[in-house]
């Protein structure tokens, strides 16, 4: 039966009317930018983006589309999210079409025509800036590869992509995450329309060698990604994007082709300057482009018709500073808010007779601090520099205990974490299976405003329970599930990376599988991720601050079955473990910033550490997920790098403990 909201349907017609990873890639530098040797510690300085700045940005990128014959959608953020600007060209596609390449792939998110450009526009721009730092600069294209279901894309025999599922963080309906409530920007770190994205034409902006914001442009109407990295595309979403960020590009030294992970070298652009139609030095004036050209764009929830200035990453007006209270001599960093009151102090848990204590959630996440400010990191230049993480810890209910930063940790790992710390207690818990049960199904879009069909959650606890030969799975708490094991069985491929094998149990099948199509992890925020969409769009109230209980367009949204635990979804990647008080859990602690062998170290040593002498620890060996072994294969708990330490040769940290 196919189902239609009058209201949605009518702005609808109203919308609808108006890149191998080793291969060499260009080393074309902006020279306007050398490299600077910022090693973490340049952000001392303030530096932000200015309104001159953020103008010059998009005059340039509108002078290489007017070039290039397209018109497009230019937004420019900085480095916590706060939206400064939004430009539409006058011919700029009003709504963006979400496909995979090919288009083959029934449900999630594919196909969906109806999201206004803007959102696209920001959500790249954001992503450039969240995941980059002075230690690594990456973009979109890189967003692409570590995201697909093997690493490298196409490469049959390899695991999915180290930030396998990250795209959807940083959602709209997440409770960490700030909004924008009009006026100048302020603390952030702030949401992204539609997550993180992959779809390339969106580039960070430095200046003085440390990240201060991104760019973004959608200028072909599709949002999508790069299956095939053995080619170079000649994309003009990634040309405009390139011409916007020269003069704030970034150094040479830090750019993701720089970088290799697991002996792969990541991606940065296709696009060159070389190959740019236009001088972005010679770009016409903003002043002589606004209003004539296109127009700056009001978005709501993220921005008014104007150009602001950005603010100063890790001072107090960023939402990010320096720790005064809790962890002394760690050079640690806390999330404040406008008042640059803490928000996220060590406190006790609510569940119950064995939470635990403030003093035991401040003891773990300074460990925790011990073990990230000792490791090298894996994703920075230069070489030896430590590992750059945000550590969260929660309870058992999914509540936040504590969260705390080292120096110029990505920002995109503030959310990441939290829904690491979040999947591992809530999966571990003995609510899971009742929890999913309750939720509404995802209500998927059938292109515009007509019901697909629905997709209930509870068929992923019933795989589940079938795939682990475990008829009490997620029911009993019986299985401690960090977010490494969780990640195993969220591939479409199991074991990971073997194509040709069958799923895991909370993930589409190969070949309805896409990075907008993962499965449990989308279905879970699929109904708040379009009332959002439609919260832009202008036709219904904003998504509250819970991804999960929001009902589908055809019933207005409204929630039940909410789970709070999972108030910002879950994540599917490493770098979590669950925390119990013998074999009581407690809660869970999550780590995200510089790779995620080294994400696992620093949650299972920051809780074992600390755990030393008291009555709390890790979970025991014998309830661990690694214990199983479905289908043959046995799943995975944490994997720590062999020799992980700066300045030491100490190997197997992690093991027998």
């Amino acid at each position: 039966m196919i189902h239609r909201t009058p209201l949605l349907i009518a702005a609808l017609l109203l919308i609808t009317a108006c890149g191998g990873g080793s291969r060499p890639q260009s080393t074309d530098v902006d020279v306007s930018t050398p490299a600077v040797g910022c090693d973490g510690f340049c952000a001392n300085t303030p530096t932000q983006l200015s309104v001159v700045d953020v103008e010059s940005v998009i005059a340039r990128a509108v002078s290489e589309a007017q070039a290039r014959n397209v018109d497009g959608t230019i937004a420019v953020v900085d480095r916590v999210g706060n939206v400064l600007a939004v430009f539409q060209m006058n011919a700029a596609a009003v709504a963006i079409t979400i496909t995979s390449p090919g288009g083959n792939i029934d449900g999630g998110l594919e196909g969906v025509n109806i999201i206004p450009g803007s959102m696209a526009a920001i959500s790249k721009a954001v992503t450039a800036a969240y995941l980059s730092t002075e230690g690594n600069a990456f973009s979109t294209r890189t967003a692409s590869q570590i995201v697909q279901d093997h690493f490298n894309p196409q490469d049959n025999l390899q695991p999915a992509g180290p930030l396998f599922g990250v795209q959807f963080s940083q959602l709209a309906c997440s409770d960490l995450i700030t909004r924008y409530a009009g006026g100048v920007p302020d603390a952030g770190p702030h949401r992204s329309p539609l997550g993180l994205a992959a779809d390339s034409g969106g580039f960070p902006l430095y200046k003085g060698g440390t990240p201060v914001g991104g760019v973004g442009v959608i200028s072909d109407a599709l949002y999508s990604f790069d299956p095939d990295i053995s080619d170079l595309d000649q994309d003009n979403d990634e040309f405009i994007a390139l011409a916007a960020a020269s003069g704030f590009a970034a150094p040479d030294d830090r750019r993701a082709h720089r970088i290799a992970v697991d002996g792969r070298s990541l991606r940065f652009s296709d696009a060159t300057q070389a190959g740019l139609l236009t001088d972005p030095n010679s770009a016409a004036t903003f002043a002589s482009i606004n209003n004539v050209a296109g127009m700056l764009l009001a978005v709501p929830g993220y921005v008014a018709a104007t150009t602001n200035a950005g603010v100063a990453f890790g001072q107090p007006a960023s939402g990010i500073r320096p720790d005064t209270l809790d962890y002394a001599g760690l050079d640690a960093f806390v999330l404040v808010d406008n008042a640059n009151l803490e928000r996220y102090r060590p406190i006790a848990g609510t569940d119950g007779a064995s939470a635990l204590t403030a003093a035991e959630v401040q003891a773990i996440l300074s460990q925790a601090l011990v073990v990230a400010n000792r490791s090298r990191a894996q994703i920075r230049q230069p070489g030896g520099t430590q590992a750059r993480v945000t550590i969260s810890v929660v309870d058992s209910n999914g509540v936040i205990l504590g969260i705390v930063r080292t120096r110029d940790a990505p920002v995109f790992g503030t959310d990441v974490s939290l829904q690491k710390a979040r999947t591992a207690a809530f999966f571990s818990s003995a609510a899971a299976a009742a929890s999913l049960n309750g939720v509404p199904a995802a209500t998927y879009l059938n292109g515009g405003l007509v019901l697909l069909r629905k997709e209930p959650l509870s068929q992923y606890v019933i795989a589940a329970q079938s795939f682990l030969g475990l008829p009490n799975a997620l029911t009993d708490g019986a299985i401690a599930f960090s977010d490494r094991a969780g990640g195993n069985l969220s591939r479409p491929f199991f074991p990971d990376g073997v194509t040709g094998n069958p799923p895991g149990p909370f993930s589409k099948p190969a070949g309805q599988w896409s990075p907008f199509s993962t499965g449990l992890q989308l279905d879970l925020v699929y109904n708040a991720l379009v009332q959002h969409v439609g919260f832009v769009a202008g036709l219904v109230p904003d998504v509250p601050a819970n991804c999960t209980g929001v009902d589908g367009f055809d019933n207005n949204f409204v929630s039940a079955g909410v789970i709070p635990a999972l108030a910002n979804g879950t994540q599917i990647f490493p770098g979590s473990v669950p925390i119990y008080r013998g074999s009581q859990l407690i809660g869970g602690i999550g780590v995200s910033g510089d790779g995620v062998d080294q994400d696992d170290m620093i949650a299972f040593l920051g809780v074992h550490e600390s755990a030393q002498g008291g009555t709390f620890s890790n979970a025991a060996t014998a309830v661990r997920a690694d214990t199983l072994v479905p289908q043959g294969t046995r799943l995975r708990y944490v994997n720590c790098p062999a020799t992980p330490y700066i300045n030491s040769d100490e190997q197997n940290v992690c093991e027998n403990k």
